[in-house]
């Protein structure tokens, strides 16, 4: 049964009411719909304020991932004092002291093959801020197969990109990129200005807002591409590939590309007792606290060092803090046909 407005809503969303094309008929769609956002990280932090302030009636979050010192500086809606706290349990206490309407859910989980269609069958809009590809060809899927619209939304550097997939019958994710780029980068290796998620996470909140309201023009077959070094924004189109569209089931594993924060799962490594141990954090890392039988080849500098650490018929062991930049050396490792495992730091 749908919602009303109530007195109190009326009085809050004065201005949405009042302006042109928007008014009560959009904020009562945004009242009655239920929206999943898939990361409460740098996307999700801007999106999930504006989506609760807009006046989305119920918005449930999903992150297993934990608050970092170093997501602080652009992962807005947490303070240090949330450090080590689940981001979508954090994102709920503080969503609930900024606004007084939406319902909000969360789930301090991952987003997996057994709950995704469940979870995305439940909602009439998913919106994607994950960091690995992985995990957005998982929800693409899912979304396929559900029959709800996303969107989705990436950063690189000075870079981002956002867009609308399956929405009403449109291209999907999968017809942008059937395949994942070769080379993709991540805040942890790349680094980020800290505006650029709040502005392209405002963007990808302002697609969900005109789904949700039914209004406007809707990104879908359109890419958004923004450069916030070069002021450059640009809009490219793309084409349905209609087997992409026709998605049965999940596949059985999605794998991991790694990128941002949190430590992700490693098979236990049994050492090569001739292994050479390679710590791949910067410098500056290293020096903080090392072991002294670890070499220290920063990540983006093993391509240029290959001499250092390529030796025939030894192995590697790579380290780093989270397990993200081992697993992404362990990919180089193998290009150079050397045996690589990932490890994580104490």
């Amino acid at each position: 049964m749908e919602q009303q407005l109530t007195q109190a809503e009326t009085h809050y969303f004065d201005r949405h009411l009042k302006l042109a094309g928007f008014g009560q008929e959009a904020q009562q769609r945004l009242k009655n719909a239920r929206v999943l956002v898939v990361g409460a990280g740098g996307l999700g932090c801007p999106v999930l304020q504006y989506l609760a302030t807009a006046g989305v009636g119920h918005i449930a979050i999903i992150d297993f991932d934990t608050i970092n010192f170093h997501n602080l500086h652009r992962q807005v809606l947490f303070s240090p004092d949330d450090v080590g706290k689940n981001k979508a349990e954090t994102a709920v206490r503080k969503l609930s002291t900024q606004q007084p309407f939406s319902q909000l859910t969360a789930y301090p989980e991952a987003l997996s093959t057994a709950n995704a269609l469940t979870l995305i069958g439940a909602h009439d809009l998913v919106i994607d801020g994950t960091d690995n590809f992985a995990t957005r060809y998982l929800v693409n899927d899912a979304c396929v197969i559900a029959d709800v619209p996303f969107v989705s939304g990436a950063i690189d550097g000075y870079t981002g990109q956002v867009s609308v997939f399956n929405y009403q019958g449109g291209p999907t994710y999968r017809c942008l990129y059937p395949e994942p780029p070769e080379a993709c980068g991540s805040c942890a290796i790349d680094g980020v200005l800290n505006v650029l998620p709040g502005i392209v996470g405002t963007l990808m909140a302002n697609e969900a807002l005109k789904v949700l309201g039914g209004y406007g023009e809707i990104l879908t077959g359109k890419l958004l591409l923004i450069d916030i070094g070069e002021n450059g924004y640009q809009l490219v189109s793309f084409s349905d590939i209609e087997e992409n569209k026709q998605v049965q089931a999940l596949q059985p594993h999605y794998v991991y590309v790694p990128a941002e924060s949190g430590k992700v799962p490693l098979e236990p490594v049994v050492q090569p007792t001739d292994a050479l141990l390679v710590d791949v954090r910067e410098p500056w890392e290293y020096e903080e606290g090392h072991e002294d039988t670890h070499v220290n080849i920063p990540l983006y500098e093993l391509p240029d060092r290959v001499d250092e650490w390529v030796v025939p018929g030894r192995p590697v062991v790579f380290f780093c803090p989270s397990g993200k930049r081992s697993q992404i050396a362990v990919e180089l490792a193998k290009q150079q046909g050397v045996t690589a495992y990932a490890e994580q730091l104490p």
